[in-house]
């Protein structure tokens, strides 16, 4: 079931035409109407004559999160403000919030980029859409809200907090979708246990599940607690919102909607595209937005591309499913570690709760970890003994794929603080530079 199918299962090279007149009319737009970008490609020695095609992309500066703080609030406008109808904001917590513009239109393509990835997943205009994302200036709940809207469906404005009253309004109104965090989700689904309420009073058919990483094992435990197909929508503020990618019923990649965003990939560290299929970097023009049109914008998610044609028919490019950031890396005794790669491992297990906090430090010269997991209630009445033991081997099995050892301390049921919006999982107490 497509939306557009026009365009999602365009063939590889109208899709490249597409973008690389896209591409040079937002080049030269940008450069006319936006200083920063002005500057910014007279340093690079580029002009909009260098930009022929989508073959040229490389040849421009890349933007980054920096930029848009250091030309806070309206500087990276490329539109005059009179035809910015909504303004959303990142929800960063160190230095100036990185401010996002809208027009009319760069509503309307959002809401259709939506609207595209909740069809593929198999919503329609006769569901009942639950949006549990935060509504205001983080783009989620308005995000999902419109494409749904758009979509025809029945939306349920509910947005974070009251999670009780939330699940009792899941079991009355009969929603059929659930917009959230996938740790939201979780949430909801540790409420629902202790209201008595068993998924089997829910109608609850998909989930669009976004805002953070997540691993296919959190998949299966959304799945699995609360009875629905459970699928992953990527987007970030400064690019558009949710509804940049959006995996479909095949489960195998997110599709980009490429007629708004050329995808890239690249080394991190050199900045040097890398090929198909190789991990890196994820970085995105935005070649169709009025108010916000960014070149060339790294996110800092980590993800593979492939154009191989998806088994659902679409044509479009696929990113492989975020679990990590370059930034969210941890360097931990010189080895690499991941939060996703410990929640996989969390959830592997079994016999334990899928919350967990990680917690890092810096004793003399050495740098520890110890990971915070909940017991389940079986765990939780069994005899210390026991507790140690699995203690232990879940400290082997940590150890076994991080490839250093980290202390693990079982703790209380629901001791450890749920999130109403993206989840905080690492403490991390070291003084790094």
């Amino acid at each position: 079931m497509y939306w557009n199918e026009e365009i999602e299962c365009m063939d590889k090279e109208q899709m490249r035409k597409l973008q690389s007149k896209r591409l040079i009319d937002t080049v030269r737009r940008v450069y006319e109407n936006v200083p920063f970008y002005r500057k910014k490609m007279e340093e690079a020695g580029v002009t909009p004559e260098d930009i022929r095609s989508v073959e040229d992309l490389h040849k421009l500066p890349f933007t980054t999160k920096m930029d848009l703080r250091d030309n806070y609030p309206f500087n990276t406008f490329a539109c005059p403000m009179e035809d910015v109808v909504r303004i959303h904001a990142s929800s960063g917590t160190t230095g100036k919030q990185t401010v996002v513009g809208y027009t009319e239109q760069d509503l309307e393509v959002w809401a259709e980029c939506v609207a595209r990835g909740m069809t593929s997943l198999g919503v329609t205009k006769k569901d009942r859409v639950h949006v549990s994302y935060g509504y205001g200036l983080f783009t989620g709940g308005l995000g999902a809200h419109g494409g749904a809207e758009y979509l025809g469906a029945t939306v349920v404005p509910a947005s974070t907090g009251n999670t009780s009253r939330q699940v009792q309004m899941l079991v009355d109104f009969q929603s059929t979708v659930l917009c959230c965090t996938p740790s939201y989700a979780l949430y909801i689904a540790d409420e629902m246990q202790k209201m008595g309420i068993t998924k089997d009073q829910l109608n609850l058919k998909f989930g669009c599940f976004g805002a953070e990483p997540w691993t296919e094992h959190m998949r299966a435990e959304i799945e699995n607690k609360l009875g629905l197909e459970a699928h992953d929508i990527y987007g970030l503020s400064e690019i558009m919102g949710p509804g940049v990618s959006m995996d479909c019923t095949e489960k195998d990649g997110l599709h980009i909607h490429a007629d708004h965003f050329i995808p890239e990939i690249i080394n991190p560290e050199t900045g040097e595209v890398l090929p198909e299929g190789e991990k890196g970097e994820l970085v995105f023009t935005c070649i169709t937005k009025q108010a916000l049109p960014l070149i060339r914008y790294r996110t800092k998610d980590l993800s593979r591309l492939t154009w191989e044609t998806c088994g659902c028919g679409r044509t479009l490019p696929r990113m492989e499913k975020v679990t990590g950031r370059c930034d969210d890396m941890l360097i931990i005794r010189g080895v690499n570690v991941f939060p996703s790669q410990i929640e996989s491992v969390l959830l592997e297990y079994g016999q334990v709760e899928p919350h967990y906090m990680i917690y890092v430090d810096r004793k003399g010269l050495l740098d520890t970890m110890e990971v915070h997991v909940e017991m389940t209630e079986e765990l939780f009445s069994d005899a210390v003994r026991n507790i140690e033991a699995q203690e232990k081997k879940l400290r082997q099995r940590l150890e076994s794929v991080l490839g250093i050892s980290a202390a693990v301390k079982l703790v209380e049921p629901r001791s450890i603080p749920r999130s109403e919006g993206k989840a905080k999982r690492v403490i991390d107490n070291r003084k790094l530079v």
